[in-house]
């Protein structure tokens, strides 16, 4: 059986990103593609290297006939997805890659990203949208939150020791590098190429608006309030995510946790104790490779995550949300090989 769906808000990097997937996926078709600024154009207008596929123009959401379609991507910018979520279709399901319903608390929402929760009515029946951890809730949402990437990236390693008791979850510092595609595709003067080429900054110091859902998700995991050190960074790359992070606990039972937790996963690779992982390694992939090494003080580790923060960091992660939500096999559309070199 093939499903309709529609991408909202297509002419950002993750909105393409779902286009490049689902056009291969066997069981979705493309039936509809919003984007209010471009509405009226083709995305091969928008995103030439998309040229050659036979994709719908885009529309503005109000042109789009939601009668026939199964299910949509919300890749609109924070904010937006609260009032269409209210409104939607009540046969219609949903996979949100931007932040709106990712926090539980609408205090801590309106902390982190500056606006009102305006759709608090619905939140306690969203699934939050990691799938090697919330697996069956996601197989019954209607909605589901996609994880913020650099969250992505620090959540597959710390949720399982954390329940298991591997690391302590006081002291946990996450160290964590992006892309410049993790900043959008909107014209911002911090990221031109004059502005990132050759150089390494950190930002959003002591206050990034992921530190709400990393403090959510560690502290349900460990069963206390976790607010873990994190310091993200940009690096003048067009796509990759690392999270160095540096635990208290055992480094060989830590792995073995890690190793027991995803010998199942398809796309979560933990390397052998010692090693390390590279972005290079996952590039264009919906792959997280994940490794961890003792560190020379005993009792204490370093475990490194990489992930592409446009596929398991966003688009890769909301079509396997949505394969689930669907019931069709998690995989499909997502066995790609990274990229190399």
């Amino acid at each position: 059986m093939t499903h309709n769906v529609a991408i909202l808000g297509a002419s950002g990097y993750t909105g393409a990103e779902l286009v490049r997937l689902i056009t291969t996926h066997p069981d979705l078709r493309i039936v509809a593609l919003s984007a209010d600024r471009n509405a009226g154009q083709q995305m091969a207008d928008v995103f030439p290297h998309l040229r050659h596929l036979d994709l719908p123009g885009l529309q503005t959401i109000e042109e789009i006939d939601f009668s026939g379609i199964d299910l949509a991507f919300c890749a609109l910018p924070h904010g937006l997805t609260h009032g269409f979520a209210k409104t939607m279709p009540a046969h219609l399901k949903l996979v949100d890659l931007s932040a709106d319903f990712r926090l539980s608390d609408a205090e801590s929402y309106k902390k982190w990203y500056g606006l009102d929760h305006t759709a608090m009515d619905i939140q306690p029946q969203v699934a939050y949208g990691l799938p090697e951890v919330y697996r069956d809730a996601i197989a019954k949402a209607q909605i589901t939150a996609n994880t913020g990437c650099y969250v992505a990236t620090s959540l597959l390693p710390l949720i399982p020791l954390l329940r298991a008791g591997a690391v302590k979850p006081e002291g946990l510092v996450i160290d964590a590098k992006s892309a410049v595609s993790g900043a959008g595709r909107a014209l911002k003067e911090s990221n031109l190429y004059c502005e990132v080429n050759e150089g390494f900054m950190a930002y959003g110091v002591a206050h990034h608006r992921h530190m709400g859902e990393l403090d959510q998700e560690l502290s349900l995991a460990a069963g206390v309030a976790v607010a873990p050190t994190f310091t993200p960074h940009l690096l003048p790359m067009s796509r990759g995510m690392m999270a160095t992070i540096y635990a208290a606990g055992d480094a060989a039972a830590a792995h073995k946790v890690l190793v027991d937790t995803y010998a199942d996963a398809p796309f979560v690779q933990v390397l052998p104790l010692g090693k390390t992982p590279a972005t290079q390694h996952v590039k264009g992939s919906n792959l997280c490779h994940i490794g961890v090494v003792a560190d020379r003080a005993p009792g204490r580790m370093i475990i490194v995550s990489v992930l592409d923060n446009l596929m398991k960091g966003a688009s890769g992660q909301a079509l396997q949300n949505a394969n689930i939500m669907l019931g069709l096999e998690e995989t499909a559309g997502l066995q790609l090989s990274p990229v190399f070199p």
